[in-house]
């Protein structure tokens, strides 16, 4: 897989590195390159069990940001191609 296909960080500053934002772009270029990893290695389920987490705890920090800051959670999803939460 080519570094191309991974989301570019650049743009979030430095003093926003812990940012809910920005957790939630390295997960994605984690999940990603797992994705990626499985094409060729598809019985590979330790890799898989730490992909169920990597969702799990990006699936909580989107839900956050889906409480806290709306317009933001609707750019970052637009932003990374990703689908919206499941709300009821």
């Amino acid at each position: 897989m080519s570094i191309n296909s991974f989301i570019n960080l650049s743009f979030i500053s430095e003093k926003t590195e812990g940012s809910v934002e920005s957790q939630i772009f390295r997960l994605t270029n984690r999940i990603r390159k797992l994705t990626s990893h499985f094409k060729k290695h598809s019985k590979d389920y330790s890799s898989q069990r730490g992909l169920w987490k990597i969702l799990g705890r990006r699936k909580r920090l989107l839900s956050y940001l889906f409480e806290t800051n709306f317009t933001s959670y609707q750019d970052l999803i637009n932003q990374l191609g990703i689908r919206k939460l499941k709300r009821n």
